[in-house]
């Protein structure tokens, strides 16, 4: 199926907005004309996981004009950037700086000003990371086939305050989408393909988790067994141990590309990031207040979209990463 070029434009722009808004959705009108639901009578599902706690709305806001501020003066350097070819480069941007400012400052370290650049992945405002850019569209497309495909390997790091979890490995398999009010929230797993208001779809959701840390010391080397939870009904199954005080560093592997998935089911296991005030973090802890959360995009491996060799890009670590910053 080929694409128009307006359509085409939008598509290279973000692999997020192919995830989180796929083709097939249907307005609620679509759909009640094509069963005859009268729109009062849709059953919707109900998330699982909490809203945003009242205070986040302010805090957001806060953050929001600090990162546009920031963003607006940001310039990419050469010590940004991990890997570059002809085709392509990886940078590690920088917490706190939108996307489309690394993008529109690409051209100014690349002395071919003829290459079209677009982004090929996207991280939250105040993640950090591997990100991708592209030169050109046939590159840009290929690159987010792959993204929508799941070819590519991608592994975060999370430092989160919570109790211990009682699992070195866990695989957390539920639903994503929007609730009534807007918030992306977790859904059960059986809810995946059901329709939410607004007209969009429960999608699928699966990350695997390994324990890096707790309170600064490696835990005990992991064992073979997995834990899996498949999320169903309104209660989270208990996954930690403890009083809720612990510096959990954990290292996540994202199966699908949902968006704030991580966030999402840190929170719904109970370790959630510190800083992620969306979805209840520690803003404060210990005197301190985190302006952000402490999400880290470590690592991408795929198939070079030109070559076909494998390519394995990492960004160092945070140094809180690295410490576990008791």
């Amino acid at each position: 199926m080929s694409a128009s070029p307006l359509s085409l434009r939008n598509l290279l722009l973000s692999a997020d907005k192919i995830l989180i808004k796929p083709y097939f959705a249907n307005s609620i009108k679509a759909m009640e004309a094509r069963h005859d639901l009268p729109i009062s009578n849709l059953d919707y599902p109900k998330p699982v996981s909490a809203p945003p706690p009242p205070i986040s709305k302010d805090i957001e806001l806060k953050r929001a004009i600090e990162a546009s501020s920031k963003s607006s003066l940001f310039n990419l350097t050469r010590d940004h950037i991990l890997y570059e070819d002809e085709w392509l480069m990886a940078v590690n941007k920088p917490k706190g700086v939108y996307c489309e400012y690394v993008l529109s400052s690409a051209p100014k370290i690349i002395l071919d000003s003829s290459n079209e650049f677009h982004l090929a992945n996207r991280l939250d405002r105040d993640t950090s990371g591997v990100m991708l850019i592209t030169k050109s569209h046939k590159v840009a497309a290929k690159l987010v086939k792959a993204f929508t495909e799941h070819k590519i390997r991608k592994s975060y790091i999370a430092l989160s305050i919570g109790p211990s979890p009682n699992w070195s490995k866990i695989t957390v398999k539920s639903g994503h989408g929007r609730s009534k009010h807007g918030a992306w929230r977790v859904y059960a797993a059986s809810d995946v393909g059901r329709v939410l208001p607004g007209g969009s779809f429960v999608r699928d959701m699966e990350t695997t988790f390994e324990l890096v840390s707790i309170n600064g010391e490696n835990p005990q080397p992991p064992s073979e067994s997995e834990s899996i939870i498949v999320v169903e009904g309104d209660e989270p199954e208990l996954t930690c141990v403890g009083d809720g005080d612990d510096v959990v560093v954990v290292r996540a592997f994202p199966q699908s590309g949902r968006t704030h998935q991580i966030r999402l089911h840190c929170q719904y296991l109970g370790i959630p990031i510190r800083g992620d005030v969306k979805y209840h973090g520690m803003y404060e802890w210990r005197g301190r207040i985190y302006e952000g959360h402490e999400l880290h995009a470590e690592s991408l491996s795929l198939e070079h979209p030109v070559t076909g060799d494998p390519l394995v890009i990492q960004a160092a670590l945070p140094n809180w990463a690295n410490t576990g910053d008791v």
